[in-house]
Order: structure tokens, then C-alpha cells, then sequence
């Protein structure tokens, strides 16, 4: 299994963009006006939005309070040092955890059984094998430590206990969390909005543009134009040097 997590690991982008590409394939429907009524298409967006903005919640947090300077090197984990505080105190793994529920979330958000259904479960095994790569890694540059840490802290699970006050006695980076995450947030939001309003490869909501493929389009245009200009301002500040955490 380590052996299956370090190549993962190594081809882990590439792997995304199949899982991203897969939210636009044909699937059944995971919610439908027959076993939802006719407001059906409520239940997708609502559950879908709030299990990303979940995970992304998650990832910000971690990145905010506690940040993993970097997780791997010449295509294999690495790490500089053994990082235990802020949210990795509850969870070793936080910012895989957020990426599986933002995953889970937008498959929702599609309104895809098959992503839900096969999609997911093969991403989580393969976040299972990169986590048990990073795991034999760690564990053979930080020995005992790493072990008193993983006795401490669950891989997955989340622990609740005390993490109000955690949250409460750290201040949050939140320049950090942009220069960190805004390639991420970009990437994720223009998927949310294509899976609103662009028809890849059929329109799932009709409903929010009141049925007007015209409306839908401009609606997809400033959507996606805002985000891009927002997304180039940072890129530009921060390889200028005048954003900086």
C-alpha cells in the first residue's frame, strides 16, 4: 500500500483533473422530483454548498492557524518538521479531510450518483494509500515522536474536544489563507459556477435563471470574469511583493 501511496502521491495534480473533468460527465441523478418532489433541485445545491464551504472551512482553518510548509518534494512526501499545533492537534490529516468533503460537496452539487457513488469512494481509497506513504515517511524521520503524535491524534476523525479553545488562542493568518488557497479557491469556485449555470453537458438548473438560457449566460459571464479578475489581482500583488502575510 505504501508503495501505491508514494506513486499516487507522485501523479496526485494529474489525478485531480480526471476527478474534476468527472463532475461533467452524464450521470443518474442523485436527487429527483420523484423522490424529492418538485423542488427537488433545492436539495443538491443546498447540501452540496454547505458540504464544500465544510471543507473548505477546514482547509482554512489549518492553513490559517498551522501551516505545513510544504507536504511533498520532487514528487515524494517531505516534510521540514513535524507540525502537531492548531488544527493538526485534532485531526494529523485536516487538510485532506477538508478536500475530501469540498470533493464531496461539488459531486453532490453536480447531482451525480455515479460520482457520488464510485467517484468519491476511489478517491478516498487513494487518499488512504498517499496517507499511509506520508505516514511511513514520518514515521521513519521523526521515530518516537511521530508515534506518541499518532497515538494522540486519529488519522481522520476529527477531535472535537477543545477545539474552540484551539481556534480561540490563535489568531487567524487570513493574508496567509488567501496567498495560500486562492488557486485552489478559483479552481473550485469556477467549478461551482459552471455546475450552476453552464450546460456540460446539460443544464442542471434551469430554475435559478428562471428557464432564459440568455440569463444563464450572463449570468455564467460576470460570474466567472469576476472571479477570474480576482484571482489575476492576486497573482499580480503577490508576485510583486506587495501582498505578502
Amino acid at each position: 500500500m505504501v508503495t501505491i501511496g508514494n506513486f499516487l502521491f507522485k501523479y496526485r495534480n494529474i489525478l485531480f483533473i480526471f476527478f474534476y473533468g468527472a463532475l461533467f460527465l452524464p450521470s443518474p441523478l442523485l436527487f429527483t422530483e420523484a423522490n424529492c418532489g418538485p423542488s427537488y433541485y433545492w436539495w443538491p445545491i443546498i447540501l452540496g454548498l454547505l458540504t464544500t464551504l465544510l471543507g473548505q472551512a477546514v482547509r482554512g482553518a489549518t492553513i490559517g492557524l498551522a501551516y505545513i510548509v510544504r507536504g511533498g518534494k520532487e514528487g515524494k512526501p517531505y516534510a521540514d518538521g513535524l507540525v502537531t499545533e492548531g488544527i493538526f492537534s485534532h485531526c494529523r490529516n485536516p487538510l485532506y479531510v477538508g478536500n475530501i468533503l469540498m470533493l464531496l460537496g461539488v459531486g453532490i452539487l453536480a447531482n451525480s450518483l455515479f460520482y457520488v457513488a464510485i467517484m468519491v469512494p476511489v478517491f478516498l481509497f487513494i487518499y488512504q494509500a498517499i496517507v499511509l506513504a506520508e505516514e511511513n515517511f514520518l514515521r521513519g524521520k521523526f521515530g518516537a515522536g511521530y508515534d506518541a503524535y499518532c497515538a494522540d491524534v486519529n488519522r481522520w476523525w476529527p477531535r472535537l474536544q477543545g477545539l474552540g479553545r484551539t481556534l480561540s488562542s490563535m489568531a487567524f493568518n487570513w493574508k496567509r489563507w488567501i496567498l495560500k488557497e486562492h488557486t485552489t479557491q478559483y479552481i473550485w469556485l469556477a467549478g461551482i459556477f459552471l455546475l450552476l449555470f453552464a450546460p456540460i453537458p446539460v443544464w442542471r438548473y434551469p430554475e435559478l435563471a428562471c428557464y432564459d438560457e440568455i440569463w444563464r449566460d450572463q449570468l455564467l459571464g460576470v460570474c466567472l470574469t469576476s472571479l477570474t479578475a480576482f484571482y489575476v489581482l492576486i497573482r499580480v500583488l503577490k508576485k510583486s511583493g506587495r501582498f505578502t502575510d
